[in-house]
Order: C-alpha cells, then structure tokens, then sequence
C-alpha cells in the first residue's frame, strides 16, 4: 500500500507527510512520460477501461452503476508523491483540488488502486459511475469539472550530501592550516511546510460518494522537489452513448436489415425432382 502525505508534520512513528512548496530550483527534473502511468479499472467486472484519444485528450466510457478504481503504477527509482483529482475534487480530503494538496506517496515500482473517497486511514466510500445529481461534485454545490479525473506527480527532494568531518588530535589540529581546522556550517535540511449546464437528454456521467470499503494506508513524511508536478495525467470520462454522440467514439456499426426473401439472388430456377 502507499502512504498518505499530508500538509501538518506529525510527531508520531506512524505518518508525517509533508509536501515541502519551498522546492529545490536545483533538483527540478522533468519525469519521463514512462516513469508514472494511471489506469482505470471497472471494479464491477474487473476490466481495464480502454483508452480512447480524441484531440490530444485521454477518454475513457464508463458505465453508471458500476464501481471504478485509480490503478496508479510507479515505475522510476524513486519515491514520488501522487495528488489525486476526481471531478475537480482532491480524492483524499474532499477540498477543491490544488497541485499543493494532500496525495499518496508510491515507492520505487509500487503499484497500487484508489479505490474511493479517502474518510480515514482505513476506509474509503467507493467511486462509482453515477447521474450527475448524484455525483459527489453535484452534492457538494462543485458540479463545474464532473467528469474529469487528474493526478498530478512530483519527484522526492533529494536529501543534501554531508561531507563526513574528519576527527584529529589536538596536535594535529594545531598542525593544520587554518581551513582545514575550520569545523564549518552542516548542510540545511530541507524545508518542509504543509502540504456547465449539460443537455437534459444527454446527461454526462459524474463520481459518486458510494459505499465505505477498507482501505489501509499509512503516513509518512515527504518533501516535494519542485513546486509544480513533474507530470499530470488527465482522463476525462463519460457514458458510452454521450461520448458516440459527441464523435469521440465511433458509433456501432448498425446491424444487417433482415432479408424476407433471402434466396432472391439465386439464380431462377424451377422446382426440382424429388430423388429417386
């Protein structure tokens, strides 16, 4: 499981996630585009939703009623911070989302589901497809970005290299030259602080705030290398229908019109003998 950062330090052995703002000029690094993906799985019956690209936009076509899950993988060599978006609403805390907020820390190679609403650090209430009205968003008076899902990463703040001192003897102190004697500042640790009107007949699709599911995390303390993402992956989802009708998906190919006389074509031909 990955663990959760968080924008207050707390003095326990369980979590202290801190997203440092501050950055680190030095340490900015673009991540490849091959060091972070997101799926999404329907968890009603198990499937990978297909990706579809339309005008430079990832779409998926979810089905109302069903349960989804975020499948996050990381697949760089280090730690990176995840801040997760469902309808323009932060996964973790419920505010109005924001690059600086709250998210999940994955560890080299993790891979992990987001399953729901985080409520605690066991429990979460499950996404699921639903009506717009009833969509999480909607409910809470935010219905303006339903209908997009976002996570944005950002790469660890390398910890500062302290050159080790060297001990010597009260001789050979006074046998050094000045420089050498000088005990000189430790490195600074780094700083850390805290972390429209849809057609009535076409009605797009929003997350719901479903059932409560377990869901174990656990806190940890995390300082963010830059103060923008390195990388953001945005989907944007809608029912199948909507998003045929709005030519991102092709429409399905209507079936053959039934034939009444389907022997028409043969050539004309008379009755033939009964054999024998």
């Amino acid at each position: 499981m990955p663990h959760l950062a968080t924008k207050a330090a707390i003095n326990c052995c369980l979590l202290a996630l801190i997203a440092s703002l501050a950055g680190c000029a030095a340490y900015a690094h673009k991540m490849p585009s091959t060091d972070a993906d997101v799926q999404i799985i329907d968890r009603t019956n198990g499937e990978h939703l297909p990706l579809y690209w339309h005008d430079g936009r990832r779409y998926i076509a979810g089905m109302p009623g069903h349960r989804y899950a975020i499948e996050i993988g990381n697949r760089s060599g280090a730690r990176v911070l995840a801040v997760v978006s469902v309808d323009g609403i932060n996964a973790v805390t419920g505010a109005t989302a924001a690059w600086d907020q709250n998210g999940y820390v994955f560890a080299p190679g993790q891979r992990w589901q987001i399953a729901g609403w985080r409520k605690s650090q066991s429990e979460v209430a499950a996404f699921e497809f639903t009506r717009l009205d009833y969509s999480y968003a909607a409910r809470t008076g935010r219905p303006a970005n339903v209908g997009v899902i976002g996570v944005a990463f950002f790469r660890e703040q390398p910890q500062p290299i302290v050159t080790p001192r060297i001990s010597m003897s009260n001789e050979a102190r006074r046998a050094a030259p000045a420089a050498a004697r000088s005990d000189g500042g430790a490195a600074a640790a780094p700083s850390t602080d805290s972390v429209a009107a849809p057609e009535r007949e076409r009605e797009k699709i929003g997350t719901g705030h479903g059932r409560i599911e377990d869901s174990q995390i656990a806190l940890t303390d995390f300082a963010r290398g830059r103060e923008t993402p390195d990388q953001v992956i945005t989907i944007y989802y809608d029912s199948r229908d909507n998003l045929v009708a709005q030519g991102i998906l092709p429409a399905p190919l209507a079936p053959a019109a039934a034939d009444p006389f389907p022997g028409s074509a043969r050539s004309f031909r008379f009755v033939a003998d009964p054999p024998g």
